[in-house]
Order: structure tokens, then sequence, then C-alpha cells
């Protein structure tokens, strides 16, 4: 069990692993195992903290004891929790693929992922808004590090055009957060989550300021219209890390997205027609972009933008089945959405990056990775066993429940043209003669299918044994639809 004094350590102990992984930067394979070893480590607290709060227990520690407004509050409740767990073991399995397909041996390269976890790990568990918006930057600096030290596209141009279009957004998005911040300030007078409980909903001024902020985190998931930028970049960078980044920074982005609607508007009714208008149509634009793609990474991260609205769509609806669907179908995308690129990437790795037909017949020269990418693309796309049925169908159920029948009709169309994209995909690379681009690239190698296929793998434990997941999920769901427990704790009544 985890002690509530324990909750900063658990976002400050990786960021001092990077330091030390910064003076270790000459013994790459030393820098490498301790990456490792501290990932594991963090993992292991993720599960920790599910195994104390999945009764629904929230934890909060105040860190130097001082009184609210400049408290600096740690909390944590089984939502935290599950994303922790989930966190880390993406950026666990992204730095195997990273070690084994040599893009860790960049200098740096582990110490940044040491240092990018620990600013995850505080965005998840801080109690303030401003420590939010600090975390999510303590998060983006060492990403920038990545995107620029293990960047792979099709040539100069692209690399270029790609880094300076995500710089550019995030430092646009987080300067959006901290305006906003501040307005919430000057209109409340306090950054406390505690303090700000019900304040959205309760004054027209803090609605304004909160939508500002709530602007700033929906760039930065990616939500439709402002989307445009992850198409444009997740294709252009390393395998590993655009991995790494689809089950990070959009996701702890919409994190913030359900905890402030839920805290600090306390899941408001008049607005909830704005969230299923805006992600209805994240689903339609993203997966109508991906059928215009010709390229496999492409395809995938226009994809998900269009998954990223299936997840929003659970906290448009707000009621306690769609809240649970939504966070079930987080969780589920995290490891699949990785599963993807990475296949993908290994694929690219061994034959090169070529337009979707030009390396074909995969399926019968290699059945591992064929197989692979076949079990993730078909829970992408919702079909059973898998958790992505799960998910879609939580999701359906809970928007029928709620009477948004058009909301349920669009993600089932959303879901047959997804089929389609990925079946694009499938027929171009998998089947068919083999033709190679290259014909001197070999085939690849099991160590850079394996971390895709354990993702793979997980996706198959979710659809099948997904109850005890969902039984979580739920109480998670429970936290979001009345955070009394969540604002005491905090509030350190």
């Amino acid at each position: 069990m985890i002690p509530a004094y324990a909750l900063p350590l658990v976002a400050a102990w990786p960021i001092l692993v990077g330091g030390v992984l910064i003076g270790l930067n000459r013994f790459r394979r030393v820098s490498q195992a301790v990456l490792v070893a501290a990932l594991l480590v963090n993992l292991a607290v993720g599960v920790l903290l599910i195994a104390t709060l999945h009764d629904g227990t929230v934890l909060a520690h105040q860190v130097g004891g001082w009184e609210r407004p400049l408290a600096i509050v740690f909390a944590a409740d089984l939502f935290g929790a599950l994303m922790v767990t989930a966190t880390g073991a993406l950026t666990l399995i992204s730095a195997w693929f990273a070690i084994v397909s040599g893009q860790a041996d960049r200098a740096y390269f582990p110490a940044m992922v040491a240092i990018l976890t620990g600013g995850v790990n505080g965005a998840l568990l801080t109690g303030d808004l401003f420590n939010l918006f600090v975390f999510i930057e303590v998060m983006l600096l060492p990403s920038y590090a990545l995107l620029v030290m293990a960047h792979r596209g099709r040539g100069q141009l692209m690399q270029v055009t790609s880094s300076r279009i995500y710089v550019t957004v995030n430092l646009l998005a987080s300067t959006l957060l901290l305006a906003g911040i501040g307005l919430v300030y000057g209109v409340v007078g306090s950054v406390n989550l505690g303090d700000l409980a019900g304040a959205a909903s309760a004054s027209s001024e803090a609605a304004i300021a909160f939508t500002v902020v709530l602007l700033a985190l929906a760039i930065k998931a990616a939500a439709f219209p402002v989307h445009g930028w992850l198409p444009r970049t997740y294709p252009f960078m390393s395998p590993a890390v655009s991995a790494l980044f689809s089950g990070l920074h959009t996701k702890v982005a919409i994190f913030a997205l359900f905890r402030l609607y839920a805290v600090v508007f306390d899941g408001d009714e008049r607005f909830l027609w704005v969230g299923l208008v805006v992600f209805s149509l994240t689903m339609v634009f993203g997966v109508l972009g991906a059928i215009g793609e010709n390229d496999a990474r492409a395809i995938l991260s226009f994809h998900m933008v269009s998954q990223i609205g299936y997840i929003l769509a659970g906290l448009a609806l707000f009621t306690p089945l769609g809240l649970a669907a939504g966070l079930f179908y987080l969780l589920h995308h995290m490891f699949v959405k990785a599963s993807l690129f990475l296949s993908a990437g290994a694929v690219e790795l061994a034959h090169g990056r070529h337009s979707l037909g030009e390396v074909s017949g995969l399926a019968r020269r290699e059945p591992l990775v064929a197989i692979t990418f076949f079990i993730a693309a078909l829970s992408l796309a919702g079909i059973p066993p898998f958790s992505g049925f799960v998910a879609k169908l939580g999701l359906i159920v809970a928007a029928l429940d709620a009477g948004q029948v058009v909301l349920a009709i669009v993600a089932v169309v959303v879901s047959i043209f997804t089929i389609l994209s990925m079946l694009k995909i499938w027929g171009a690379m998998f089947l068919g003669e083999p033709r190679e681009a290259e014909p001197d690239a070999g085939q690849v190698p099991k160590r850079l299918i394996l971390p895709a296929l354990a993702l793979a793998g997980v996706t198959v434990a979710l659809g099948l044994g997904a109850e005890p997941l969902l039984a979580l999920c739920r109480v998670a769901a429970a936290g979001l639809s009345d955070p009394t427990g969540y604002v005491e704790a905090v509030m350190g009544s």
C-alpha cells in the first residue's frame, strides 16, 4: 500500500533518475539498464496505487504543510492510479522497442524518457491547476529533445516541418493554458482544485475562464477542429517516439479534460451538447482523413484523432455508464494504438519508409508481424473478442441509455469506415505477392516485433477478461460523477 505522503515522490523520483542518467550518458548499456529498472519500479508503483485505491479511496498530501491556496497538493484516486499504471506500462514497452531497435543509443535518450515519466506522473497526480501546467511543461521539454534526437522521416524537409509544427502548436497551447489559468485565478482567487469545485457551474465568469483552459487542453488532446497538428507530426517521428507520445501526451490532456469537467463544471448538463457535437465530428473527420491517406503511419495517426473522439464522447455523455465506457476506451486505446505504431514502425525499420503497396506480401513471409498487426487492427475496429469491441459496445450502450441515438449511429458508422481503412493497410502491406521497394532489405527481426506483440496480447486479455478492468472503471467513473471525496481530500477535510 502507498501512503499519501509518498505521492510527491511518484512524480519526483523519475526526474531524479533522469538526472542520474544524464551523468551516465557515456555508459549507454548501463543507462538503458537503469531506465528499464526505473520503469519497472514505476509500473509497480502504479499497480500498488490501484491496489490502494480500488475501493474508491482518495489519497492527498500537501507538500510542506502550507495552507491553501499556497499548498502544493498531490491527490490520487482510482482514475489517476489506472492512468499511472497504463502510462507506465506503455513507456516501458516503448523503451523496450527503442533499445532493441537501437534508437535508445542516441545520447540522453534514457534520461529524457525518465524525465518525461516524472512529468506524466506529476500531471496525473497533482491537485492544483497551476502545477498541472508545470508538470505538462516538464513532460514536454524532454519530448522536444526526443523529437529531435530520435527523428525519422521522409527527408530533411518533413523532419524540420513536423518538428516545427509540433513545437509551435504545443508552445501556443501551453501559452493559452497559462492564460486560462491566470483568468481562473483572477476570477476565483485560487487554483486549488478543491477550491475550484463547482466554480464554473456557479459563475458565468468562471465558466468563461475555464473554457479557455479546456480549449488549450483540447488542442493538446487533438480534438476537432484543432486536431490537424497530430497527423502532420506523428508519422514523421521515430517509431518508438510516436508510440510513446501516442500513449502519453494526448492522453494526459484527455485525463485533465475528464478531471476538470467533473470537478470544476460539476458535470454541468448545459454544456454537454457542445461536447457531443465536437467529439462526434472528431470521430468523423479523423476517420475520413485516414481514408484519404496512402501511408500506414499517417493512416494510424488520423485514426488516433477519430478514436480520441470516441473517448471524449464518454465525457460528453457524463453518465456513470458513459464515463466508465470512456475510461475503458481510453485505457484500451493506449495499448492498441501503440501496438499498431510499433508494428508499422518495425516494418519501416526493416524495409524502409514507403507508400502503401510498395512493400507487400508480408503475411506470407513474415506471419508474426502480420498476426500482431491483424490483432491490433481488429481491436481498433471494434471486432470481438478484443478490447476494442468491449470499448465500443460500452460506449454505444451508454449513448443509447442516455437517449443519444445520433451519437450511437455515428459511432457505428465510423467503425465501418475504420474497418475499411485498416483493410487498406492490410491489403496493401500484408496481402498479395511479395514485392519489395528495396530488394536488399531483410525481414523484420523478431526482437522488433515482440514489443508490439506484447501490447497486442494486452488487448486480447482485456477483451476476453474485460470484467475486472470494467469494474475498476465503474468505480473510477463513480468518483468523477460525484467528486465529493476527491474534493474533500484535496482540501484536506
